[in-house]
């Protein structure tokens, strides 16, 4: 049966404080000890997995979505690495303030931590592929930000990104400015809003139906092409965990998947 290992307490030397980490392995990790697996990485981990230590009724279930996936043969096993937020969410997942809320930016302390201490430590505790292409880092609102923002600045780390409702209309959309040109390196992106996420928060207006319509636009303009890029608009789909739940089924085939130049023979 596939597990979730719950480590509390594992301390964040950049950020100083110490973080909750929910870590699934697949059935295959048990049953086949001598091969080794891609990793995802996940954050707001507290409202990833359906398991009853979770923080909401409503979660992204991806471990259940996992399960289902490679049971049907969809898709490959995965480990997957939830990381639980820290109290101020709006600071930790952005590398600019946001004055309309008064919001500082310490998003590079998070990127610190995952890229140069969080993952080192996963790849030396489980059996992982530790490349690029089979290492992946997902997030939604702030979270999809966040993993733009590593995926841009972290090309050799993380080859695969999914952002999903990404706000990248925050901070006066700087991830435009950051994402100037192609990595210049493999990568898959993935991009979605629903059609029903337009509303105020404070003085942000929070449209992600044109925001992530135009980032992907803007993507397309600096060189990525077709084959690294997926964009879904997903119809009558608001701004919460139950809608990226409903995605999750379909997010994870075409963001994970082995691809035309990454066979399947590559995870044994």
């Amino acid at each position: 049966m596939s597990e979730i290992r719950i480590l509390r307490d594992f301390y964040s030397y950049p950020e100083e404080t110490t973080r909750t980490l929910r870590i699934y392995t697949p059935d295959a990790y048990q049953a086949h000890p001598d091969r080794r697996f891609p990793v995802l990485y996940m954050m707001d981990g507290q409202n990833v997995f359906n398991h009853p230590e979770s923080a909401l009724y409503h979660t992204w279930c991806a471990n259940t979505t996992m399960d289902r996936l490679i049971f049907e043969g969809r898709l490959q096993p995965w480990i997957i690495v939830g990381i639980d937020h820290l109290p101020d969410r709006f600071a930790e997942y952005v590398p600019w303030p946001e004055p309309a809320i008064g919001a500082d930016g310490r998003g590079r302390l998070f990127a610190d931590f995952l890229v140069n201490h969080l993952k080192p430590f996963v790849d030396q505790t489980y059996r992982t592929l530790g490349t690029p292409q089979w290492t992946a880092v997902m997030g939604a609102s702030l979270g999809g930000l966040m993993s733009l923002v590593l995926g841009k600045t972290h090309p050799d780390v993380f080859g695969r990104i999914g952002a999903v409702s990404p706000s990248v209309m925050w901070a006066g959309s700087e991830i435009f400015r950051l994402w100037d040109r192609p990595t210049g390196r493999w990568c898959k992106i993935y991009l979605d809003a629903g059609t029903l996420e337009r509303y105020w928060y404070y003085d942000i207006y929070l449209d992600y139906v044109e925001s992530v319509a135009s980032f992907h636009r803007h993507l397309k303009d600096i060189g990525l092409g077709d084959h690294e890029l997926r964009f879904v608009l997903a119809e009558g789909h608001f701004h919460n965990e139950e809608a990226w739940q409903a995605r999750l089924p379909d997010i994870l085939p075409w963001l994970l998947e082995a691809g035309s130049n990454l066979h399947f023979s590559h995870f044994s």
